[in-house]
């Protein structure tokens, strides 16, 4: 058995059998284990051990920090440290940590200390904004590059897009055409390239929570298997050659994004991405690939983000108040009362045992 196929069944045991805390925990390591994929990193097994004990609440997460430091620290000559575990080691334990923290803010300086708090040691540089150019050889490319922001214009130029993204509204939107936009978001701020290394992953990190705050429950499937998928998506979305009529899409991005949100089951296979995939050559094996509209996590609804963000509270307290609603969503009382006078209309959810004392029950299957 791979050591990629061992770690992802033993943290997977962990979603089957264990309490709420320990699948929480364990989704927070499947995606930062698996988006050491986007730099062909990979971790160690004592990670494993060490991110088995957190999730079985044996250890803090900063205690597993602890741990994995004082591992490098007292083994420097080991193989591991030649392998590239201990960048991929070190790094995953502190995705792990910013996922389980509830704290976020919408800014450049959000995704400044995203890098700086995953990169700090590992990277000179961490948190702070290249003062150069840079190319990048990509596969996907044949080897071209993207074009990525002058070092010279990268704060005017986050700033540009977070002002754009801020003053977007969602409000109304189905998810499908939300998260077309949020593809066109997240390639944005990855095409500027702040940093000299470990953008994809602060990238990465940096959207799942921002996704949070819309509500939205992310499944850690797709970054625990295809994080290299993830970045392929990102190359594609930014690169463009009109002599060879290749153009940038957003398309394999918004896979991505329909599996990672929306529980669709796109086949996530990078080759599809690569710029000389010809799909008529293997029309039958892209059938899955195609950009139709998926069934969601709420089956075949057509919800709006306001709507989804609502049956995930619902779901998971019964008994909340649309007051209630009003503070976690930041929504008023009277979009509350209209998301909610139109889920009962639509049979998504009803009211029983009555208004007072009476709980909310969700009618469709919330995977």
């Amino acid at each position: 058995m791979s050591e990629d196929k061992r770690w992802q069944l033993e943290l997977e045991e962990y979603i089957r059998q264990g309490e709420p805390d320990q699948v929480e925990k364990s989704e927070a390591w499947q995606i930062a284990i698996g988006l050491q994929q986007v730099d062909g990193l990979k971790t160690s097994a004592y990670l494993l051990d060490t991110a088995k004990e957190h999730i079985e609440g044996k250890i803090t997460i900063g205690e597993a920090q602890n741990r994995i430091q004082s591992y490098y620290q007292e083994h420097n000559n080991r193989i591991e440290i030649e392998n590239n575990t201990k960048e991929a080691d070190i790094v995953s334990a502190r995705i792990t940590q910013l996922l389980g923290e509830k704290t976020f803010q919408f800014s450049p300086a959000e995704l400044m200390n995203i890098h700086r708090r995953l990169f700090d040691g590992v990277f000179k540089s961490a948190g702070k904004f290249r003062d150069y150019n840079i190319t990048k050889n990509e596969w996907v490319l044949n080897g071209e590059t993207v074009i990525y922001a002058s070092w010279n214009s990268l704060q005017e130029t986050l700033d540009y897009d977070f002002k754009t993204e801020k003053a977007f509204s969602y409000e109304g939107l189905s998810l499908v055409e939300a998260i077309k936009h949020l593809a066109k978001f997240t390639s944005d701020i990855w095409q500027i390239h702040p940093f000299g290394e470990g953008n994809t992953r602060a990238t990465a990190v940096f959207i799942i929570k921002y996704m949070r705050t819309f509500g939205l429950k992310v499944d850690n499937e797709a970054f625990k298997k295809h994080s290299w998928f993830f970045r392929n998506a990102l190359v594609r979305a930014n690169y463009n050659d009109l002599q060879k009529g290749i153009h940038a899409t957003t398309k394999f991005l918004e896979m991505f994004f329909s599996n990672l949100l929306l529980g669709a089951d796109y086949e996530l296979k990078n080759r599809y991405a690569h710029i000389d995939f010809d799909f008529r050559d293997e029309e039958e094996d892209f059938q899955s690939a195609k950009l139709e509209v998926p069934k969601c996590q709420f089956g075949t609804l057509e919800c709006t983000l306001e709507e989804i963000v609502v049956l995930n509270l619902i779901s998971k307290d019964t008994s909340i108040t649309q007051k209630k609603l009003v503070e976690e969503t930041g929504k008023s009382i009277r979009t509350i009362k209209r998301v909610m006078a139109s889920l009962q209309e639509r049979g998504i959810i009803r009211r029983i045992d009555g208004k007072r004392f009476g709980k909310w029950e969700v009618l469709v299957e919330i995977k």
